[in-house]
């Protein structure tokens, strides 16, 4: 059974001629390269492609077929297709309309024809109550026209190898769609799309091999294959500086909703790993309700969903862990503050050093003193090595604003006592900021310096 990150190729033409002579290689390939699932793609090569797609998602637990009519064949399509595509998405290996949409590039089809059969394509997806998978090729503004004409499905949809600016790709997501990541994003002179999956968020992005067509570096201009999006993943973690299992992770995860594949159930977790660093999510309860914090409207980072049912135990937290001394760091950083189990803190953070883990960091709001009436620092020395701390903003006006608590404008001094009282007592002081829109960055970094410490800028609306 293979080890590697598990993969879902969103987005495969394994019905194709291409693939006669090997399919089965190439699906064994695929398996070994750690894929869980793969797409296959009936729309393109007429109705008989349809029911090719799903003969094969019938011999393969691993493989799922879509059904619909493909810009290109828009002019072949006549009416009794609807009812013959209607009948075949009720079949259990079905999870989705498409590849259906426009192609002004090469327009194979007539544009009206197209626009009409897009129409009736989306009124499928809405009957039958299944996601759709569209193919936009130099037609971004009559797509995005036809699905708010239409309506978007219940289950929402994908944007299959995604061509757009990052303009398009915010407008797509906010939305409600997915994006599907190609292969063109190993391209060097793939700007476009490095700049958007850049700057969109990865829990918003799927991955796709679109094969036979479109492979990867070092693929490029031979035929493309599941196996390949190993590399497309590789691309992303890259460009956004993660581990290849948090996008392996992340990527996966949005793909099994998008298609309402099994694994998609949220799992609350007490521990998590993002690259190397294992954090450590021991409360939900929390001094501030910070106005940029995402648990107000979801609590899932990087693919792990972090609203705990209960308080876990010393022991439930350990359990969790696993073998804590393997990480770079053990992080306490959860959708709450820490300090607020100051007790179970300790407890943990010192069994951890015992076990030899060289870096225990904690990440805080800085009013553990301010809430316990005592300088709980000192309790800390030689079990925490590392301290981020929320300093968020320039003084106590904009900090009550950001991050308004019980304690008022109170807090901020509190803070900032917290920071400078934390240099005697923890190695590693750094204070952090969210560059939340309207925050004076640089007299942030000049408070920061007033105290003595470092600042770090976590980008807003980007956790983990």
């Amino acid at each position: 059974m293979s080890t590697k990150p598990a993969l879902i190729d969103t987005h495969a033409h394994l019905t194709q001629k291409d693939f006669d002579a090997d399919r089965a290689d190439v699906l064994a390939r695929a398996w070994d390269a750690g894929l869980e699932a793969i797409i296959t793609v009936g729309a393109g090569d007429k109705f008989e492609g349809n029911e090719a797609a799903v003969r094969l998602a019938e011999t393969d637990e691993r493989i799922f077929a879509t059904v619909g009519v493909h810009p290109h064949d828009a002019d072949a399509m006549d009416e009794s297709w609807i009812a013959r595509l209607e009948e075949l998405s009720s079949h259990p290996r079905v999870v989705a309309i498409g590849e259906i949409g426009l192609d002004y590039h090469y327009n194979f089809s007539n544009p009206e024809r197209q626009r009409e059969v897009f129409r009736k394509m989306i009124e499928l997806a809405c009957r039958v109550n299944k996601p759709i998978v569209i193919h936009d090729r130099d037609a971004h503004d009559d797509v995005m026209k036809i699905v708010a004409e239409v309506g978007m499905p219940e289950r929402g949809g994908i944007f299959h190898c995604f061509s757009g600016d990052l303009e398009l790709a915010e407008r797509v997501v906010e939305k409600g769609f997915y994006i599907s990541v190609p292969g063109v994003v190993t391209f060097k002179k793939a700007v476009k799309l490095h700049e958007v999956v850049t700057q969109i968020s990865l829990e918003s992005l799927v991955l796709e091999t679109d094969c036979p067509f479109l492979a990867p570096e070092p693929h490029r201009g031979r035929r493309n294959e599941p196996a390949f999006v190993a590399l497309v993943a590789s691309m992303l973690a890259k460009i956004k500086d993660l581990a290849l299992e948090d996008v392996a992770r992340v990527t996966t995860l949005a793909a099994r909703r998008a298609f309402m594949l099994p694994g998609g159930e949220l799992v609350p977790s007490i521990a998590y790993r993002i690259r190397n660093s294992l954090y450590l999510n021991i409360t939900n309860h929390c001094n501030m309700a910070c106005g940029f914090c995402p648990k107000f409207t979801d609590f899932e980072v990087k693919g792990y969903y972090l609203k705990l049912p209960h308080e876990p135990s010393v022991e439930q937290i350990f359990q969790a862990m696993g073998q804590p001394e393997q990480f770079d760091e053990v992080v306490f950083c959860g959708y709450g503050e820490p300090t607020l189990r100051l007790e179970v803190l300790k407890i943990i953070a010192a069994r951890m050093k015992e076990r030899g883990v060289e870096r225990v960091r904690l990440n805080t709001d800085g009013l553990a003193n301010l809430v316990y009436g005592r300088n709980v620092l000192p309790e800390l020395k030689g079990i925490i090595d590392a301290v981020s701390i929320s300093l968020n903003a320039p003084d106590a006006e904009f900090h009550e604003k950001v991050c308004p608590s019980r304690f008022g404008v109170a807090a901020y001094d509190a803070v900032c006592a917290f920071i400078r009282e934390a240099k005697e007592y923890i190695p590693d002081v750094v204070a952090t900021v969210v560059a939340v829109p309207g925050l004076d960055i640089d007299a942030c970094r000049r408070r920061a310096k007033e105290l003595g410490v470092p600042l770090r800028i976590r980008e807003y609306m980007n956790v983990g």
